[in-house]
């Protein structure tokens, strides 16, 4: 961790020191081309943006996969629980008998591999769900993606705008005009979509 941390520094060191030089070597052609008339006009732009964490809290196919998950996740839990359980009593039986002197060499060591089995068995077994719970939550979320995508290629066929972005709260946007939010918009178009859907 640390010697990531180490080189996502050292990659950003340069690149700020090579955008300090390309700043003051090319400080005489920026006020060129700065000077220049643009070729578009700034208002011929059409921006629109979505509120990404509105939207997710008001979005009911991302709802309802958001308690799916969650109830999948509930699922295997109690059943790694449950067979964490099993395992423990199976070693606390173990080593009650061993205390008690009531095994033979030879059974000890069976138990002994046995209950070593079991123990790998439920290690396999956290990373099997937990391997499946994060694939389907990947593919649940590329689903969502790619449905609010095509709702928006939908939404925008008349080219009313040449971006629409997304907007979060501590992303690269740090101001939004308000009247550039079609959040709202969205929310209701994919909502009915999601309901269409489901009949």
């Amino acid at each position: 961790m640390k010697n990531i941390s180490l080189i996502i520094n050292i990659v950003l060191a340069i690149a700020v020191g090579v955008l300090f030089f390309l700043y003051f070597s090319l400080k005489s052609e920026i006020k060129t081309v700065a000077s220049a008339p643009a070729s578009g006009s700034v208002k011929d732009v059409r921006i629109a943006f979505v509120n990404m964490d509105t939207l997710y809290a008001h979005y009911d196919e991302y709802m309802d996969l958001k308690a799916q998950i969650a109830e999948k996740q509930k699922k295997m839990e109690n059943e790694l629980n449950n067979k964490k359980s099993q395992y423990e009593r199976k070693v606390m039986d173990y080593q009650d008998k061993v205390q008690k002197g009531l095994l033979l060499t030879s059974e000890r060591q069976r138990i002994e591999q046995q209950l070593y089995a079991d123990q790998q068995n439920l290690m396999r077994l956290g990373e099997s769900m937990q391997n499946e719970l994060a694939e389907e939550t990947r593919v649940l979320n590329n689903r969502l993606g790619n449905n609010i995508v095509e709702f928006l290629k939908e939404y925008n066929k008349d080219g009313k705008y040449v971006y629409i972005m997304s907007h979060v709260f501590g992303g690269n946007l740090l101001y939004v005009n308000d009247s550039l939010d079609i959040t709202a918009d969205v929310i209701k178009g994919l909502n009915e979509k999601y309901r269409k859907s489901r009949k």
